[in-house]
Formats: structure tokens, C-alpha cells, sequence
């Protein structure tokens, strides 16, 4: 991949993995909110400003890295929204709306670049960036769904397993919590995650979208 190439796909994928991102994070705490924790909204992290979700690592090196190794797949992450969930009216049932609101916000956003590419489509636009960018936006919210609800802490989805888990269950996969970014990590790097859960995933998420967006394809088309 050519200079040239890696600026335009910086370029493709930088507003679609902030919205992203920001929205994710956002979500987390609009629910905690909803719920009874208001940690998130005094420290100001219920916000669409990205420049409070930006983490070094997770928003900025982790998706170029991804973008200049050429990976089908891209993703990052922001600085988590604080939530407090003993704050939370049913902190256990309550727990599992506040992380799936974050994965379900991704999914929404994937509708909406997957609506923006058949209305661009509809119209005979034919700028190849914004298709490429709307294409990305697809793909980037996706694989963020898909990621998210694996079911292992600190991951949304080891959250929400968390929350159905009976008392005792649920007590023994927390626990995995302290550790669980590095587990996540090396499962990653050996391609473990991308066999057993995104490949599988993805493919049901875009299924999911496929139907939501069956009729503006048909009108389209």
C-alpha cells in the first residue's frame, strides 16, 4: 500500500470511526443516566464532543496500525464512561441495558451509513470518497457491534453476561474482569476472536442490516 493509498484511507475511515467511538461511549452514559447513575453527565462524558472519548491508544494508533497492516477489519475503542453501578435502581438488570445500549447504538449507526450509501446510490452519486466513507462507516460500526458483545469483561458483552448470570455465576466471570483486556488481546493477536466470534458475528450483523435495509434496497434497485 502506496503513501498516497494510506492518506486516503485515513482520510475514508477518521469521521466514521469518531462517530463511532463517541456515540458508543455516549450511549453508556445516556443509560447509566437513564438509570440512576448520573457519574457520567457531572463529569461531563455525556457528550458528542469526541475530544472527551479520545484515547491515545485505543481512538488514534490502534486504527492506523489497522489501516497501514491492511487489516479487513477496523476497530478502536474510547476511554470507557465512568458507571457506577451500585448507583443503578436494579444495578444487575439495569447493568445489561447500560452496556448493551453502547453495541446497539453501533448497530443504529451502521443503518444510518448503510441509508446515506442506497440514498447516495438512488441519486447516481458517483464521488467515490463519500461511497468509500459511507462503505467504511458500515463496516467500522459493525465490527464495533460484533467486538463488543464478546462475552468477556471488560467487553460489553462479559457485561451483559454478567447481568443474567445467576448471583454465583455472575460472581466467578467478574472476577475475570482486572485481567480480561490482556485475554482479549491475546486472543486477538492469535486470531482466536476473529475465528470463533467475528467472522460468525459479522456475518449476523449484516444479515441484521440487510433487513432493516431490504426496502430502500428494493426502491433503489
Amino acid at each position: 500500500m502506496d503513501t498516497s493509498n494510506i492518506i486516503q484511507n485515513i482520510l475514508i475511515y477518521a469521521l466514521p470511526v469518531l462517530l463511532a467511538i463517541t456515540v458508543h461511549e455516549a450511549a453508556h452514559g445516556y443509560a447509566a443516566r437513564h438509570f440512576g447513575d448520573n457519574t457520567a453527565y457531572l463529569l461531563g462524558r455525556i457528550t458528542l464532543n469526541p475530544l472527551k472519548h479520545i484515547d491515545p491508544i485505543g481512538t488514534v494508533l490502534m486504527p492506523l496500525l489497522l489501516i497501514f497492516a491492511g487489516s479487513p477489519f477496523l476497530f478502536g475503542y474510547a476511554k470507557p464512561v465512568p458507571v457506577q453501578f451500585g448507583r443503578l435502581r436494579n444495578p444487575k438488570r439495569d447493568m445489561v441495558w447500560v452496556a448493551l445500549a453502547g453495541p446497539m447504538s453501533n448497530l443504529v449507526m451502521a443503518l444510518i451509513w448503510g441509508v446515506l450509501l442506497y440514498l447516495m446510490k438512488g441519486l447516481d452519486v458517483d464521488e467515490t470518497f463519500f461511497i468509500k466513507m459511507a462503505q467504511g462507516g458500515v463496516l467500522v460500526n459493525a465490527v464495533m457491534f460484533a467486538f463488543n458483545l464478546f462475552p468477556l469483561p471488560p467487553l460489553d458483552g462479559g457485561r451483559i453476561l454478567v447481568g443474567l448470570l445467576p448471583h454465583q455465576y455472575a460472581a466467578m466471570v467478574s472476577r475475570i474482569e482486572p485481567w480480561g483486556f490482556f485475554i482479549v488481546m491475546g486472543l486477538v493477536v492469535t486470531g482466536v476472536i476473529s475465528t470463533i466470534w467475528m467472522q460468525p458475528m459479522m456475518n449476523v450483523t449484516y444479515g441484521i442490516l440487510e433487513l432493516f435495509l431490504a426496502p430502500l434496497a428494493y426502491l433503489v434497485n
